[in-house]
């Protein structure tokens, strides 16, 4: 209770020194000119900090190298946390725009890794080694459509000739402890520049999930479950970029990712009459897994520049492979008599080829831009289950066993144009996708095929007033396709008597979107608004006989939201920074749900606080505090929940060496609690909690004499999906 007041207490003050910026800065204009007059805190000076924010077509440039904000922050994903626009939850999901997962550039391109080796990749890149990050949360045209935003990554500019050698490691400390190492070396001729990323992460992960529900025969189950996760990763890329003369550069990017987890997940449930007085019944679970998975990826691209005209090719191959062994064991708590008991064994693969080529000529102060993409994806997943009999014998069980195959084609094409009229930049573009798909369930034998075209338009314009004041409106039209996993007509269980099934039917959604941006120096403030139809979303469904609650697919009609956002810097001394970001979100969902239409309007909004004490002798503090209210949708009712965290940094031998130590999370408060809104249907609470309280000791050195720039890694829409 009391962190939650010191929390609203400054963001209060934060407000409070933002709002009264000029009168203080007229008040105390004589007294900068004496040195006495600033000696004490008592006396304090707002003072403009240097520009680390500015626009770029409307979307928020933040620099990272020397940034006090993120001088103490571990790894880039702890920087995107502190990224006004940018939230990243309990399990490491980065998402722009309340709830829109972005597509992750590094210079320019979209990387290709899974979501988990994104993470890892993430965090193994330290604040120095990044130039800045762009938020751009409505992507023109020339993107691709499934992009609803985009996380651009810029790393620092290095040409110096020679090899040059960095090692990154972090230490997780909670309950257990988590490793992350990485190693990068490379070595830069006239013509020839070779990367070589070596990666090992091990460790273990902890989460636990508990339930309250009212049955419908008035009794009261309570679901516990924990699950303890053993991970190692074995990270691999080579890379080597050619230049061939002052026009021609090609390069070839190889990589590989293997992860192996050995998993167990306990679980109960404890049921008892109304009034809580008599036992029910009380049984216990237990789901070991043993799971693989296999990434093998292969980039190629080429460009060719000549005075105004530049043509770019891009090919990328992904193959990944999953493997996957389960035990479910289900058995009375009191007796230990054996309830029941089935195996499953998982063999997931995909394969995706995509090509591309751009081109853009320059005329006078216009810019002509054009481009082709076809991708080709390939999806085979068989899962089966084996029952334990009456006689003790494994049966097949032909009612959870499936076979799904998915075949996807997209042919893409656009054109844009782009000109600069003094102060105004004008910026349009009309993009098309064909998308020819067809799912197959192959035990159930349901064939689903589609083909359809869309045309996707967008425009954007932006005027700058002066250096200090720039303005920006876009619009934008985006296409969503379900991922493999939603399309998926399988069962990932949860709990015996909790599951998710995919649903093959579902349809992409669409979504219509503008947006407007004001900068004032280091002031930004943003408004969305759109529409989103053929909504993707789950639903739960309770059965009262056999108190399974399962989890379905469906489309909704729509939805309708909106997004508000503000950050402003403030400089209170030399040694005292503040950052204050302020967001709120509006969400009126049109749901249907069993016999009833849901259309419930939510507003919620989420504030944070960054303050960075800059101490003697070159250490940094910092102490950031984030705050989410009631949210949900039209279902759920999610409860606030907030965090602290507090990190010191210092550098040595001229900083090639910089030590890092932070302690997340310090209330252990950043547990996610939903409930059920509607108790005549279903009274269902329930709580995730991760370990995201854990002490993190962060050690990076760089050594050699180049600072020649790695190899960009390539990732594609598809591969975004294929997770």
């Amino acid at each position: 209770m009391y962190a939650k007041l010191w929390i609203f207490i400054l963001l209060l003050f934060s407000l409070f020194l933002a709002k009264s910026q000029e009168i203080l800065n007229a008040k105390v204009s004589d007294s900068i000119q004496q040195k006495d007059s600033i000696a004490t805190i008592s006396e304090v000076i707002i003072q403009s900090s240097r520009r680390d924010v500015k626009l770029n077509e409307g979307n928020i440039v933040m620099n990272v190298s020397g940034n006090k904000d993120f001088k103490t922050s571990t790894n880039i994903l702890e920087v995107l946390r502190k990224t006004p626009g940018v939230t990243v939850d309990s399990e490491d999901g980065i998402f722009i725009g309340g709830r829109m997962s972005p597509a992750i550039f590094i210079n320019g391109k979209p990387v290709v890794m899974s979501s988990q080796e994104l993470q890892s990749y993430l965090r193994s890149m330290s604040p120095e080694m990044v130039e800045s990050i762009e938020v751009n949360t409505n992507p023109s045209s020339k993107y691709d459509a499934e992009f609803k935003g985009i996380i651009d990554i810029r790393l620092k500019k290095n040409t110096n000739l020679g090899w040059k050698g960095s090692y990154v490691g972090n230490t997780s400390i909670n309950r257990f402890s988590y490793r992350e190492n990485s190693l990068s070396l490379s070595y830069n001729t006239e013509k020839i520049g070779y990367n070589l990323l070596l990666g090992y992460n091990n460790g273990i992960s902890i989460y636990r999930y508990n339930a309250l529900q009212r049955l419908a025969n008035t009794n009261v189950m309570r679901t516990q479950a924990y699950q303890k996760d053993d991970a190692e990763v074995y990270t691999i890329q080579l890379g080597v970029d050619y230049k061939l003369n002052d026009k021609n550069r090609v390069g070839v990017n190889v990589r590989g990712n293997f992860r192996e987890s050995d998993r167990i997940r306990l679980g109960s449930l404890y049921t008892v009459n109304k009034d809580e007085t008599q036992l029910v019944f009380n049984t216990e679970s237990k789901n070991p897994t043993n799971y693989f998975q296999d990434n093998y990826g292969l980039a190629t691209d080429y460009s060719f520049q000549h005075k105004n005209f530049k043509l770019n090719f891009l090919g990328n191959y992904l193959s990944v492979e999953n493997k996957q062994k389960d035990d479910f064991t289900n058995s009375d708590k009191p007796t230990s008599q054996l309830l029941s008991y089935w195996k499953s064994d998982l063999l997931n693969k995909i394969r995706i080829y995509t090509g591309q080529v751009d081109i853009s000529q320059k005329i006078g102060d216009a810019t002509f831009e054009a481009g082709v993409k076809f991708s080709d994806t390939n999806t085979n997943n068989m899962i089966r289950y084996d029952t334990l009999s009456v006689n003790k014998q494994f049966v097949f069980d032909p009612t959870r066993s499936n076979q799904f195959s998915y075949q996807e084609k997209i042919w893409a094409g656009y054109w844009a144009y782009s000109q600069k009229f003094n102060k105004l930049q004008i910026n349009a573009g009309l993009r098309f996708e064909n998308t020819q798909s067809v799912s197959h369930a192959v035990t159930i034998d349901s064939v689903v095929s589609r083909n359809y075209l869309k045309w996707l338009p967008s425009f954007s314009a932006s005027y700058s007033f002066n250096k200090s004041n720039e303005l920006s409106f876009s619009y934008s039209r985006k296409i969503t396709r379900p991922v493999f996993s939603q399309l998926n007509p399988f069962r990932f269980y949860f709990s015996p008597l909790n599951y998710w099934i995919g649903n093959p039917y579902l349809q992409p959604s669409f979504t219509n979107q503008i947006k407007a941006t004001y900068r004032y120096k280091n002031w930004v403030t943003a408004f969305t608004i759109g529409k989103e139809t053929d909504v993707m979303t789950r639903y739960p469904i309770y059965n009262p006989e056999t108190n399974v609650l399962e989890y379905l697919g469906t489309n909704l009609p729509y939805r309708n939201f909106a997004t508000a956002e503000m950050s402003f810097p403030i400089k209170i001394s030399k040694w005292w920074n503040i950052n204050t970001q302020i967001a709120g979100y509006y969400n009126h969902e049109f749901r249907p749900y069993l016999d009833e239409v849901f259309a419930l309007k939510i507003y919620n909004y989420e504030m944070r606080l960054n303050q960075v004490f800059s101490l003697p002798k070159g250490y940094t503090i910092n102490i950031f505090a984030n705050y989410e209210s009631k949210t949900g949708n039209s279902l759920y009712i999610i409860k606030p929940r907030y965090t602290v965290d507090i990190s010191v940094q210092k550098a040595w031998f001229d900083n090639k060496l910089n030590t890092k130590m932070s302690f997340n999370n310090i209330f252990d408060s950043y547990d996610q609690r939903l409930e059920f809104r509607h108790k005549q249907i279903m009274d269902n609470r329930l709580t995730h909690w991760w370990d995201t309280q854990k002490l993190i000791l962060s050690l990076s050195y760089n050594f050699g004499s180049s600072k020649y720039q790695t190899k960009d890694i390539q990732k594609t829409e598809e591969e975004n999906r294929a997770r």
